[in-house]
């Protein structure tokens, strides 16, 4: 009997880590990751993806700490319009990518569509019913990317291959009507493969890397109201803590997930006025377009 009660138990403590786990992970990757993490994947190589590699982790403390209800409601406020005009509005255009291509829908009634759907889930069911929602979204990205990932590389002739082509995939349409664009501005980085790039010339300076985004990192996963929400959600300390752990594994997965995808759409859809009516590159769309392109349709995944 104490055995069985040991092993619900576990079991109970399990499933409660991974809902703590994949909300943090859903919370925090969104579509938004899919293009953007792509999307800069593919123009510049794989440094983006040392932003996800920074995970650390509050109005209702301050009020504690230091009294008073001002501070509380000042950093309330900030984040609610820091959300609303920056994450909220760039993963709902990024769902809306999604959709439009896949289904062809305009673009504003996808994201009619997007804002329609959560709100109802989320006011009706509360926040069990986003932890459950985020769980199930979770399990979803990982199989449907982790799929995707091997399609792509399969498609590109594997790793050694990925890094060969990524360094001359160079759009072939340089040039439109009476306008010429420089070749160069759409040749590949030579740091495209490095993560760590040069403090001055690089796009993304290591020192800003390493010290300006523990400082992002420390913001968004300290006192963001989302994120901390979910940990509040746990039963108890011991969840919250293996929650963050299987959270910051998890987080190693979008350098391979998505960042490395997008370049692999780089290199197998160079033609950017064909796929996204652009001479410029189609990094908006690169992750878009390899699930389109690559991935079966459902009607013919069924019938084999």
């Amino acid at each position: 009997m104490e055995q069985a009660q040991g092993l619900q138990y576990a079991a109970h403590t399990q499933g409660c880590t991974y809902r703590v786990g994949a909300s943090l992970f859903a919370s925090n990757i969104g579509s938004d990751h899919f293009v953007g993490l792509a999307g800069t994947g593919a123009a510049s190589g794989i440094a983006t993806g040392a932003f996800e590699w920074n995970v650390v982790t509050m109005p209702e403390y301050l009020r504690k700490r230091f009294g008073g209800k001002r501070i509380q409601i000042y950093l309330s406020v900030l984040s609610l319009l820091l959300y609303i005009f920056t994450k909220i509005s760039a993963s709902i255009f990024a769902g809306a990518i999604f959709i439009n291509l896949a289904l062809g829908l305009d673009i504003y009634l996808a994201i009619f569509l997007l804002l329609a759907i959560t709100g109802l889930y989320t006011i009706t069911g509360g926040l069990a019913a986003v932890i459950y929602t985020d769980t199930l979204q979770t399990a979803i990205m990982l199989v449907g990317s982790f799929i995707l990932t091997g399609f792509a590389f399969s498609e590109v002739g594997g790793y050694e291959a990925f890094m060969e082509k990524y360094m001359k995939a160079i759009p072939t349409l340089i040039s439109d009507g009476n306008t010429t664009i420089k070749e160069e501005c759409y040749t590949p980085r030579e740091d495209s493969f490095h993560i760590f790039r040069d403090p001055l010339k690089g796009d993304l300076p290591w020192p800003g890397l390493i010290f300006g985004l523990a400082i992002l990192a420390l913001w968004y996963w300290c006192t963001d109201q989302v994120i901390v929400q979910r940990c509040l959600s746990a039963k108890n300390m011991s969840h919250v803590k293996a929650g963050c752990t299987l959270c910051g594994y998890m987080k190693l997965l979008p350098m391979f997930l998505m960042v490395m995808p997008g370049m692999i759409s780089r290199i197998l859809y160079t033609e950017c006025k064909k796929y996204c009516g652009t001479p410029v590159g189609c990094t908006n769309i690169a992750y878009p377009t390899l699930v389109v392109e690559l991935m079966p349709d459902g009607e013919s995944f069924l019938r084999g």
